[in-house]
């Protein structure tokens, strides 16, 4: 997910796309500590993905 296809989405769709996000990521880490999750690179890249939202979401509120 890019920075670019996220500051076109407003504020409510972003917060929506947040709770997945962290949903997913608290999914994914129940995952790795059952030694379920396959590829444990996938954590990073979603916990990247959450902090763009994050950032999106600052830029909307100022």
């Amino acid at each position: 997910m890019k920075f670019i296809e996220l500051k076109d989405k407003d504020l409510d769709e972003l917060k929506k796309m947040l709770k997945e996000k962290k949903a997913e990521l608290f999914e994914m880490r129940i995952k790795l500590k059952t030694m379920q999750l396959t590829n444990p690179s996938q954590i990073a890249a979603l916990r990247k993905d959450i902090a763009r939202i994050n950032t999106a979401i600052s830029a909307k509120n100022d």
